[in-house]
């Protein structure tokens, strides 16, 4: 008996130095330091600094993960316009994150406030940059219908402030895609304490603006270059402000690492228009039809089933969009729990997709970053498929350094009804073409501008020699190009009078061209025939209407999903 408890007291100080012996182990292996050099990572004494404790990446505002995957894109039940341009194919979409809503009346206007505090309109330099983000509120009026009462109240109105906001058109979705972006990771860099607080609103003024780029590139003319606003280091840190820590014998060593970058992972992907591909696979939601590796196939529209209203027990017969179900009918007869709808409805009226998105059918159609075409070039690309990269860098002045936009040297745009619209604002960096420094003896991409790509180039036409040594700049006649469309031009004299050359030839055949792009999703407007995710539209993108809005997304670094898959569709 006496043997056995000596045994077992044996046994259990064997195994309490195992663990302690193991334990230390997994400690001293953790804290061992790089696995190429062996060094220690994050010394506070300098070195290779790293963001060890990072996650995973922040759900930026009003955004909801969309988990990517497999799916066929173009896959309609119904074609009776014969359009010919939804041939299924089969693409994959990385995961990434869309906006819960459409972008409201609301979320704009906050957007206009921004710019006119800024860029105050009543100053010469900037009266154009206000007006440019304005959206178009005539877009309301009709030859033979009464509607003044949306034309001069629907945008500014607090009883529409959470309708999607219209009259928005291309340009202009993306102008405030790219100001979003910058509001958001200013006031992510506020609150980690490498701005100062508060400067966003008390602060921020035409010279002195904040850009992720500009922050990111040099950080130190973030702000017009005040370092009192943009801060060595982040707060109640050591280094912070103070230029760095002591060194040896007592004198301050210059501080590194004192601004945050790309590998402190907390600035944000930029926010962007989603590309059709992205807006097709969200809408269908595919997601919620799935067993085991397979799609059932139960949808047309964005919730299962076939039809339009809900068999829901509780609101059964309830329409789950607002559309036109018919001539003359946008919203049913008064009393009957419809769509409850005349035009446009608030967001959130109607229940979400499989991936918690609201309206992705109904309310209004939504523009998408790419350039249409007739056709999807899955030969080409399947692996988040998008027509109209346009490849730029940042421009680099004479002096070596980033080159920034200042009110003289800011650049608008004149669309073709002769609006002028603000493609950067003071503050941001100058961006130029790529060119050979970064295209030579490269496979994946040739040139800058690619939204012709295989489709609409010198190569696609039937004007091409295939090898010869006189294929010249590649520029094509107006009667050789794929697209023949019209060319409208818009220009001032020299006294600032608008001269409008509108293209009035009778020999165009299509209003395709480089400047259309697409949009997805039914609307106020449409009969249910649009409100299949697969169904596509196109429209000029420096024209607005009254049933287009758009939503933002915004892409996801890092793994696919934040959760266990099992094979039958659930979350463990």
């Amino acid at each position: 008996m006496k043997v056995n408890k000596f045994m077992a007291i044996r046994l259990l100080l064997v195994f309490i130095i195992t663990v302690s012996i193991a334990s230390c182990s997994k400690k001293s292996s953790s804290n061992s330091g790089s696995k190429a050099t062996g060094w220690k990572i994050n010394d506070k004494k300098g070195g290779f600094q790293y963001a060890s404790k990072y996650k995973k990446q922040e759900t930026a505002p009003g955004l909801v993960l969309v988990e990517g995957g497999t799916f066929t894109m173009g896959k309609v039940q119904d074609d009776p316009m014969h359009d010919w341009n939804n041939t299924p194919n089969q693409q994959h979409v990385m995961s990434f994150y869309m906006d819960e809503t459409e972008v409201t009346n609301m979320m704009y206007m906050e957007y206009l406030d921004w710019i006119k505090r800024v860029f105050p309109p009543d100053q010469e330099n900037y009266k154009n940059i206000y007006e440019g983000a304005l959206p178009d509120t005539l877009v309301w009026r009709s030859r033979l219908g009464y509607n003044e009462t949306m034309t001069n109240n629907y945008l500014r109105h607090p009883a529409h402030a959470e309708y999607p906001v219209v009259g928005v058109n291309w340009i202009q979705a993306t102008e405030f895609s790219k100001w979003r972006t910058d509001r958001v990771n200013e006031s992510v860099l506020e609150r980690e304490g490498y701005l100062k607080k508060d400067a966003k609103v008390v602060d921020v003024k035409a010279e002195s603006t904040f850009s992720t780029d500009t922050y990111l590139a040099a950080p130190s003319k973030t702000f017009g270059g005040d370092d009192k606003i943009v801060l060595k280091g982040k707060k109640n840190s050591k280094a912070a402000g103070k230029g760095g820590s002591k060194g040896p014998g007592g004198v301050n060593k210059p501080a590194t690492n004192v601004y945050a970058q790309r590998s402190s992972g907390i600035i944000l992907p930029e926010y962007r228009l989603p590309t059709e591909a992205e807006w097709e696979y969200a809408a269908a939601a595919d997601i919620g039809q799935r067993e085991y590796n397979t799609y059932k196939g139960q949808k047309k529209y964005p919730w299962s089933g076939s039809y339009t209203r809900t068999s829901k027990r509780q609101i059964k017969g309830d329409q789950l969009a607002n559309f036109k179900q018919g001539k003359g009918d946008y919203g049913g007869i008064a009393g009957w729990s419809d769509d409850n709808a005349d035009i446009t409805n608030k967001v959130k009226s109607y229940p979400p997709n499989d991936f918690g998105l609201y309206d992705m059918a109904g309310n209004v159609a939504e523009w998408v970053a790419d350039v249409y075409r007739p056709i999807v070039d899955d030969e080409a690309n399947d692996f988040n498929y998008f027509r109209g990269n346009e490849f730029m860098k940042n421009k680099i002045g004479t002096d070596g350094k980033v080159e920034l936009i200042t009110p003289e040297t800011q650049k608008f745009d004149t669309l073709s009804n002769g609006k002028l619209i603000a493609r950067n604002f003071s503050g941001q960096i100058a961006q130029v073409p790529v060119d050979d420094k970064e295209t030579y003896l490269r496979q994946n991409f040739d040139k800058s501008n690619l939204k012709n790509y295989r489709d609409g180039d010198k190569q696609s036409s039937r004007y091409f020699d295939f090898g010869s040594s006189e294929e010249g700049d590649g520029k094509l006649r107006d009667d050789q190009k794929m697209y023949d469309s019209p060319v409208h031009n818009v220009s001032t004299d020299s006294i600032g009078n608008m001269i409008r050359k509108y293209d009035r030839s009778n020999k165009r055949t299509t209003l395709i061209n480089d400047d259309v792009r697409v949009y997805k999703g039914g609307s106020w407007r449409d009969r249910a025939y649009w409100l299949d995710p697969a169904q596509r539209r196109y429209f000029p993108q420096d024209m607005a209407t009254d049933y287009i809005g758009f939503r933002c997304a915004m892409s996801r670094v890092g793994p696919k999903s934040d959760f266990k898959k099992s094979a039958r569709n659930k979350k463990r």
